[in-house]
């Protein structure tokens, strides 16, 4: 091995490996799009102004900052923040209070906000991340 042979291999090894993704199935994308249009429909009917799903789209792809630590930290982060689970929660938290008199209607707001962008992401073809560990070389 020459070298430069010896360079380029030691590059390839200390260059970070990509980001790990799988497709996304056409049936998840359908459900991602209705989501999103749902949690639009929902987030206007609550009053809220529709250009602050906008606005906010981007804070929740700030749970990718983990990959800057690893692909398997940055997978952990990404799959917590991008799923239905918690803005599920925050929804039903605020029928609840809601119903018991309480106005907490940040609840709803986050909500909207959080499920139109997991539903914007399905929808474009972006998934849960695979959280096992890659290496390149």
């Amino acid at each position: 091995m020459t070298v430069l042979e010896g360079r380029a291999e030691q590059r390839a090894k200390d260059r970070p490996s990509p980001v790990p993704s799988k497709p996304l199935p056409f049936i998840h994308r359908i459900e991602g799009g209705a989501i999103a249009a749902a949690a639009c429909v929902f987030f206007v009917l609550s009053g809220f102004a529709w250009w602050w799903l906008l606005a906010l789209f981007l804070v929740f792809d700030l749970s990718a900052i983990g990959y800057l630590v690893g692909n398997r930290t940055g997978a952990i982060g990404y799959n917590m923040v991008h799923n239905y689970v918690a803005p599920a929660v925050l929804l039903t938290l605020y029928g609840v209070l809601e119903a018991s008199g309480s106005t907490v209607w940040p609840l709803a707001f986050a909500a909207g906000c959080w499920f139109f962008h997991v539903g914007v992401d399905r929808a474009i073809g972006y998934g849960p991340r695979p959280v096992e560990s890659t290496t390149a070389g």
